[in-house]
């Protein structure tokens, strides 16, 4: 095998704890793959919040120390193990999880969690599918069973999950409503799907939503932030309606009285609570998307290897997210 013996660089985590525990290692073997597994060139990685919680050690998915992090990869298949006819080497390919840790010069995967990237997407948007667009389809068609016509509201819009929730939404015939802390994110958001969008900084951005939807309420809301926002979605949804959980930094206090008058819903989704089968379909559903042109990721903050500590940092305390913020190999 060709990568028998060689040295890569790579993010390595020897212990939990903050970024700090981020260590650019530049003596990794790099893996060779097995059975139904690919090996993969790097050119980028998308930086997910998910993957901070794990590296904090906070996470109920604890993986075994040292390891290297990092789910979305894209990047050239550099060689394959045997039993894989899907893929050869010199294709394109992004993916929704690896085995060795995609925070590296090379990736190794299970086949069956790889998929060849259209030739209309570059390799940095190659990064930016994996988590975002694959949790955001689960949260809207899967979890919530959104349909046409119905409204959404997506609450924290202008990063990765939300821009792909709302891209969604859009394409499936529902009214999208955004929320966005910039006039930046803010304008992103219109320009992703968004019929209409709102200032989550404003004190009373609650009431311009109320205002916007009138009596009915909202069918559906995918909330990134429920510790600060949950008691105020129910008060905004509609009879039946429900609130999807992708996201919560701590605990929140909500009174369950909210739920009863208009029989309303609290659901949490999990992009790896999906079966094989159901991310098969997901993928189905997105690789139109990215031929028909609606799915375009939109790559936000990027940076190098040597800068991942910061990338972690600013994934949780910026303000404001613009974009998917990625690692570059390349």
């Amino acid at each position: 095998m060709a990568t028998a013996g060689k040295l890569m660089r790579a993010i390595r985590v020897f212990e939990f704890g903050g970024p700090e525990v981020l260590k650019l290692r530049s003596d990794v073997a790099v893996p060779i793959p097995k059975d139904h597994q690919v090996l993969i060139k790097v050119h980028a990685c998308g930086v997910n919040p998910v993957e901070t919680y794990i590296r904090s050690g906070t996470y109920r998915r604890k993986p075994l120390l040292p390891y290297t992090p990092g789910s979305d990869v894209a990047g050239i298949i550099e060689a394959i193990g045997e039993n894989v006819s899907t893929f050869k080497k010199g294709d394109r390919v992004f993916t929704t999880a690896t085995i060795s840790g995609g925070y590296a010069e090379y990736a190794l995967a299970s086949d069956h969690t790889v998929y060849i990237l259209p030739e209309k997407l570059d390799l940095k948007q190659g990064a930016a599918i994996g988590i975002p667009y694959f949790t955001a389809y689960r949260a809207l068609l899967h979890s919530a069973r959104a349909k046409a016509g119905e409204s959404v509201l997506v609450h924290g819009a202008s990063g990765g999950v939300g821009i792909a929730a709302c891209q969604i939404a859009r394409a499936y015939g529902l009214k999208v409503l955004g929320t966005a802390g910039t006039e930046e994110g803010q304008n992103l958001v219109l320009q992703n799907g968004a019929h209409e969008v709102f200032n989550h900084r404003e004190l009373n951005y609650i009431d311009k939503i109320k205002k916007s939807v009138g009596e009915k309420g909202i069918d559906v809301i995918i909330e990134m932030l429920a510790n600060v926002n949950l008691s105020n979605d129910l008060d905004l949804l509609s009879y039946g309606g429900r609130v999807i959980v992708v996201g919560s930094r701590g605990p929140i206090e909500i009174n369950p009285r909210d739920t009863i008058p208009k029989e309303t819903s609290i659901i949490g989704t999990a992009l790896y609570s999906s079966t094989k089968e159901e991310f098969r379909k997901f993928a189905m559903a997105l690789q139109a998307g990215m031929e028909i042109g609606w799915l375009k990721p939109v790559i936000g903050p990027q940076y190098s290897l040597e800068k991942v500590v910061q990338a972690h940092e600013n994934i949780i305390h910026s303000s404001g997210a613009i974009g998917k913020m990625i690692l570059l190999l390349e």
